[in-house]
């Protein structure tokens, strides 16, 4: 069962959804506004009743307003559970599913305890122009992360004082630091990514929230919520004044299946498998299925699945660098698991990772691109002049620079004054995935007082992140087959796949997107930790 008001979580899959954090890099240059609050009628995380209701005009492009997705005047109750109960149908039918949690072995055994992922009834509409500059930008940061990933000094340098106060963090960099003893070469580099996005409603900029490296989560259920909406709106659309062709297609999981094809291929051994690495218990795994299975459909290449515990007792380093696990040899490993500390109870774990890199195997991601996505890494990439470091073409650096959210570390003493005396305009971000972690609101304030007051180093382990404002609009949203209305916030994923050996880029190439919707009033939303829900884009032409 998925539970959307729920405010902390154990992270179990890494599909949260983020922080809602800024709004330029310059903050100087900036007028804040706080859009709304938790004391907003806006912002309730009350479950209503599904009734007939009238949304307000919202502003969605400079200057202009348009209207909202549906005009609820004339849609009766009856009409929206019927299109309730048809999606549902839907989703049983096309596998748009997650395990049940409150189901025993949900996670662990295919088929058992199966419930429907969390959608919205109806996609959300946004502006044309943003969405195509978010996929336009998509190939550059693929290319910025492989730069990034090759300076060793950068990212050891950047993420020095980290480590000393961040074991997590530290434990990773130990590992790198042996690959640059080894002079290990990654001469193949796979990425597959995903940057996030919020539109700001005040500033009108799509501003992004982080580029996540390792364990970019759902290729494959984002694809069937947009062909679910388009089913909708085949059926529904006449009466609820949309397009189905205002969808725009959305093919993830074929493109992240075929650049692990293309990997594997460049490996050069068709006996070798692709080994998805996984957690224990995984209730989002039929995402992964849906991966797994256009691999071998399409490309006929066989995917095996594995914890870290397991690729430590069943893995083993051939002399020459291959990797054999339970006998088979590996030609990519694709991590699903491995992005936070409780994926490494144990000494195991770290083992295994640690094989791994030393292994010849494609990593998707290898550590350095790990350490890519990094928050502090993020955070230094938005200084002045340091993205020139690694990109030339000054188009593309400035489309990059348009995107950057504001960003600061904790020795900045006028920003971290500046949030302690307004912390409703910040988010506090440690080095951290899977949702659950961020500081908002007067705890901000409160912990950046406690830094000060301790004095220690700790305050390197996290950044300081503006909050961005999207629009608020009310929206229906379906969890354990019953729908909630409510006002929501949505936030744009953009994958991406970078394949690369030696000199030669084989794929660079934007590959699809993720809409997630969550109430107003959450500040974190992970759909599978029960945060948000997910949803599919309705273009909007530039007015």
């Amino acid at each position: 069962m998925c539970y959307l008001f729920r405010h902390t979580s154990k992270p179990n899959s890494k599909g949260y959804f983020h922080s809602i954090p800024a709004s330029k890099n310059q903050f100087n240059n900036l007028t804040f506004q706080h859009h709304y609050s938790t004391n907003s009628p806006c912002s309730s995380a009350k479950i209503v009743p599904l009734r007939c209701a009238i949304v307000r005009l919202m502003e969605t492009q400079e200057g202009s307003a348009s209207k909202p997705v549906i005009d609820f005047h004339d849609i009766n109750e009856e009409l929206v559970q019927k299109m309730v109960y048809d999606a549902l149908v839907w989703s049983s039918l096309h596998g748009l599913l997650v395990g049940d949690k409150s189901v025993e072995r949900s996670g662990k055994v295919p088929g058992v305890g199966m419930v429907h992922a969390p959608f919205a009834l109806v996609p959300v509409k946004f502006p044309e122009n943003h969405f195509k500059l978010a996929c336009e930008v998509a190939p550059i940061f693929n290319e910025l992360i492989d730069r990034v990933s090759l300076d060793g000094k950068f990212l050891q340098e950047s993420l020095s004082r980290t480590k000393k106060v961040d074991v997590f963090t530290s434990r990773l960099l130990d590992i790198h630091s042996k690959m640059l003893e080894m002079n290990k070469i990654e001469e193949i580099r796979l990425g597959l990514h995903r940057s996030d996005y919020m539109l700001d409603e005040q500033t009108k900029l799509l501003l992004q929230i982080e580029l996540n490296t390792i364990s970019s989560s759902f290729p494959g259920l984002s694809c069937l919520v947009s062909e679910l909406h388009r089913n909708l709106l085949k059926h529904y659309g006449e009466w609820l004044g949309l397009d189905s062709k205002r969808i725009p297609s959305n093919n993830t999981v074929n493109r992240f299946a075929e650049a692990l094809a293309k990997a594997w291929t460049e490996y050069n051994n068709p006996r070798a498998v692709v080994m998805v690495v996984v957690q224990p218990e995984e209730h989002n795994m039929y995402d992964q299925h849906w991966l797994c299975a256009a691999l071998k459909e399409k490309h006929n290449v066989t995917a095996i699945r594995k914890t870290l515990a397991e690729i430590d007792e069943e893995g083993e380093l051939l002399p020459d660098g291959t990797l054999l696990v339970g006998g088979q040899e590996i030609a990519v490993v694709y991590f699903r698991s491995g992005y936070a500390p409780t994926d490494y109870p144990s000494e195991a774990e770290w083992r295994a990772r640690l094989l791994m890199e030393q292994s010849l195997a494609i990593k998707c991601p290898s550590i350095s691109y790990h350490l890519a996505g990094t928050k502090k890494i993020q955070q230094e990439l938005a200084k002045p002049n340091v993205l020139e470091r690694f990109l030339e073409d000054k188009e593309d650096i400035t489309k990059l620079l348009k995107c950057f959210a504001g960003l600061w570390s904790l020795d900045d003493t006028d920003i971290v004054k500046r949030a302690i005396e307004r912390p409703e305009l910040f988010v506090m971000k440690p080095q951290r995935e899977g949702g659950g972690n961020n500081i908002y609101g007067d705890d901000v304030k409160e912990n950046l007082l406690r830094l000060q007051r301790e004095g220690t180093e700790e305050d390197a382990a996290y950044i300081l992140m503006q909050r961005i404002f999207p629009t608020v609009s009310p929206t229906f949203l379906v969890l354990n087959g019953i729908s909630h209305k409510d006002h929501a916030v949505s936030e744009l994923g953009v994958y991406g796949a970078y394949l690369r050996n030696k000199d030669k880029v084989i794929i660079n190439d934007q590959c699809g997107h993720l809409m997630r919707t969550k109430v107003s009033s959450s500040n974190e939303g992970g759909v599978v930790a029960g945060f948000a829900v997910l949803d599919s884009i309705y273009l909007m032409e530039q007015l």
